[in-house]
């Protein structure tokens, strides 16, 4: 790319479209991937990716400077005043370059790096043809794989891999292919449980008078696929004096007279020039700044955009009630195959399986009605500089209408409002090789899965912000087919789309977020609960049976067991067994105050299995712990400790996690100085509890203080804060190594290894504490806390006395 002019400009105002009497001055930044612009002193930036720009317009000049307008394809209109008129039209020339290339080599997902926790390799591998149709049961009886397509010379814009009719012949399949617009012949695209299919094509090159044998036989193979029903259906997706239009042009609709057992059936679903017109207007609508309500609606009404979303979902729910109730087979075409058929297609699939309204469900589906089937996204989403006709909001359009169906059936997908929209922006933006190229032949030509990252790879790393935490499959609001109801009254405009970024449109954060945030809160506090009560059980054991580790430990050293110790320290001593002996708790001096399953006992016990100590010592290191006896027990029978406990690793257990979450609803804007927008993310950091952006919390790491030792979010401080800690242990990155089930197992290890030097050596440490529990589980965390707290305060000195109540 040619040296920028351009690259910084001083002094610019952004204008506020409901207040353009105060604007924000500030400094416009042009790079190489994006347009920013940075308030200094309100700390606000404004990020514009290059591939999101849908148009650049240069104004009027005014008094003030030379007018630059910015439409997105996110919905996102932004206008500056650049000081100097010849600022803006190099700024003006250069965005018009960069955000219409003149080659797929030039798209940012060709240069882009990721900074994320996945590698280039992740997410190809995720989708498989094959095994999503083996999902369906296929081979079968009526259905087989056919090769034919392998080097994309059968039909060069569908997948390598078709299933056809099990009984259709190569002659018949070529035969039908020369006879389709594009060589799309009818395939299959979802076979439901019924036995019914829904198949998808290209409308026939026939003319007035044409037929093709081949095509005949094909559609009446597809028909004997399903003994169950005596006819099958076309869809032609198309107003009917369209398709009479196409005639004209040799291609058209099949013939009632040649086709025998087939319902025919039009619907009006209109083309991709009307449906641009209709995004046009329905933006226009959206960005004026209407004097009244009246007004605004007759804009939207005018748009035809709804109508355009009920026109689509009620195609698709017609195909589907035909696989369900009449389990019929459908065959769906519109024009060429790759837009109005996508779309209802897709819908109808999602209707009639549950599967894909699961998140990994739903990318199959995209992959296999949008990817392998040749949706043409390069020119749809007009990704490089070419004709402007080609560009439609084909896509946008089955985004929006599985959203209506979210908001009819809010208990019935696992993916939330977030994931459809980041998967719109993302389509749109190129920073992945997912949707570069118009069909799978120019994806494997660009290598794009050896040379881009995939955005499936990048969703799975943020997988917890797309979830649905109102998802219940297989319940009374989640059934397995859908039968929605696209009246008029339960349509409305996606405002989270199309007006996300007028703030005042919208409420600050989600419901869906709310929820997240709470349940995130009660995980950790429950992991921490667990945690405390692990130590609250250890405490106790180091209390009630001191006396009997000090006994082994000097009887295997030959000395006394009061040996060593100060007078205050045997002092201590008398006073902590006269003041169990008080208190009711057995000082456990003998073998018969000692539980009958601690006596000689060998098996291994829950709380070795738990502490990691069954799994990670070898049996020659569980006899040397158990060498010594305590009155015919052995150490290991007394139930100790699985980790040796010390006042710096409580005291970062304590302070590891956050107890009080801030409220995200009191933040507007993350530290970074991003703008806390409907549907911008706000996370909690489960350390200290502040609220910060995605890019500010991209750090993971378990905590201390969980007994999980599961990976969680912090915060870069937070973060910085745990690995410089000298007492924290890498709990994940242990197990990881060592390859275990749980992380406190493979932190135990060290800690063992020093217990059985300490017990050979005869040092165990003389800690004197007298504790009274009332319970071994408290009801309430804020009182373990209190209690682990005072532990650590009040045993600061060793061989201090602890009296807790």
């Amino acid at each position: 790319m040619e040296p920028m002019e351009t690259s910084k400009v001083e002094n610019v105002r952004l204008l506020d479209r409901f207040d353009p009497r105060h604007p924000v001055t500030g400094t416009l930044y042009l790079t190489a991937t994006h347009l920013i612009f940075i308030d200094p002193d309100g700390k606000k930036e404004t990020w514009i990716l290059h591939q999101h720009i849908a148009s650049v317009e240069k104004l009027q000049m005014t008094a003030f400077g030379s007018p630059l307008r910015v439409k997105c394809k996110t919905y996102m209109n932004v206008t500056f005043i650049l000081p100097r008129e010849r600022e803006c039209q190099d700024i003006m020339v250069t965005l018009q370059k960069l955000s219409r290339p003149e080659s797929l080599e030039d798209l940012y997902c060709f240069h882009y790096v990721s900074q994320g926790g996945y590698s280039q390799t992740d997410g190809w591998q995720l989708f498989s043809l094959e095994k999503e149709f083996f999902r369906m049961g296929i081979p079968n009886q009526f259905w087989d794989f056919s090769h034919l397509n392998k080097n994309y010379e059968l039909c060069d814009t569908y997948a390598n891999l078709l299933v056809v009719p099990a009984s259709a012949t190569t002659p018949m399949l070529m035969g039908s292919s020369r006879f389709r617009s594009r060589g799309r012949l009818p395939a299959l695209s979802y076979l439901h449980r019924n036995g019914a299919s829904i198949c998808r094509c290209s409308q026939p090159l026939a003319g007035f008078s044409a037929r093709c044998l081949e095509d005949e036989q094909l559609l009446r193979a597809i028909l004997q696929t399903n003994p169950k029903s005596a006819r099958m259906c076309i869809v032609d997706t198309r107003p009917k004096i369209n398709a009479m239009a196409n005639r004209a042009k040799g291609k058209g609709y099949e013939n009632e007279n040649y086709y025998t057992d087939v319902q025919f059936h039009f619907i009006g679903i209109e083309n991709i020039h009307v449906m641009r017109n209709g995004l046009s207007k329905l933006m226009d609508a959206c960005d004026s700044s209407c004097a009244t309500v009246s007004s605004y609606l007759s804009a939207l009404d005018k748009s035809d955009w709804l109508k355009h979303i009920k026109a689509i979902l009620d195609t698709s729910v017609f195909i589907a009630n035909k696989v369900e109730d009449e389990a019929a087979n459908v065959v769906v075409h519109c024009s060429d195959g790759w837009d109005r058929t996508a779309q209802t297609c897709s819908i109808a699939s999602l209707l009639l399986d549950p599967y894909f309204r699961t998140i990994h469900g739903f990318q199959a589906l995209i992959e296999k009605e949008w990817l392998s089937f040749g949706h043409k996204f390069t020119d749809r989403c007009g990704f490089l500089d070419a004709d402007a006709k080609e560009t439609s909001p084909v896509f946008t359009q089955f985004i929006d209408c599985v959203w209506q169906l979210t908001q009819l059936y809010p208990m019935a997908f696992q993916f939330n409002e977030r994931f459809l929209v980041e998967l719109h922006d993302h389509v749109y933006s190129c920073q992945f090789g997912t949707f570069v190229g118009n069909c799978e032949k120019d994806r494997v030509d660009l290598m794009v899965s050896q040379r881009t990252y995939s955005l499936w790879a990048f969703m799975q790393s943020r997988i917890d912000d797309y979830l649905n935490h109102l998802f219940q499959p297989n319940s009374n609001h989640s059934p397995n087919v859908m039968r929605p109801d696209t009246s008029s009254q339960n349509l409305r405009l996606w405002v989270g789309l199309y007006l996300r970024f007028e703030d005042g449109l919208l409420p600050r954060e989600s419901i869906a977020d709310w929820i997240s945030a709470t349940k995130g809160r009660a995980q950790s506090l429950n992991d921490h609960t667990r945690l405390l009560e692990k130590r609250i059980a250890d405490l106790r054991f180091l209390v009630l049976h001191r006396d009997d580790l000090k006994s082994s430990t000097c009887h295997s050293e030959g000395h006394d067991v009061d040996s060593g110790l100060s007078e205050n320290e045997v002092g201590s001593d008398k006073q902590s067994q006269k003041y169990r002996s008080e208190s009711g708790e057995p000082t456990a001096r003998s073998s018969g105050d000692l539980p009958e399953d601690s006596l000689t006992s060998t098996a291994p016990r829950v709380s070795d299995t738990e502490s990691g100590f069954e799994e990670l010592c070898h049996p020659s290191s569980r006899a040397s712990f158990g060498s010594v006896g305590v009155a015919g027990s052995t150490l290991r029978d007394l139930k100790r400790p699985s980790v040796d406990l010390s006042l710096d690793q409580i005291a970062l257990e304590l302070n590891s996690v956050a107890i009080d979450w801030k409220n995200p609803r009191d933040v507007t804007h993350c530290g970074c100085a991003a703008p806390f927008r409907y549907l911008n993310c706000k996370y909690n950091c489960w350390k200290c509890g502040e609220v910060y952006c995605g890019r500010c919390i991209d750090r993971h790491i378990a905590l201390p203080g969980h007994y999980s030792g599961k990976s969680v979010p912090v915060c870069r401080p937070c973060y910085k804060t745990l690995k410089s800690s000298p007492s924290y242990i890498d709990l994940a990155a242990v197990a990881k190594q060592r390859g275990l089930h749980s992380p406190l197992c493979a932190a135990a290890a060290p800690h063992l290894a020093a217990k059985r030097t300490s017990c050979s050596r005869g040092t165990t440490s003389r800690l004197v504490m007298s504790v009274k529990i009332a319970s071994t589980a408290p009801a309430e965390l804020a009182r373990m806390r209190l209690l682990l707290r005072k532990t650590k305060m009040a045993t600061a000195n060793t061989g201090t006395k602890v009296r807790l109540s």
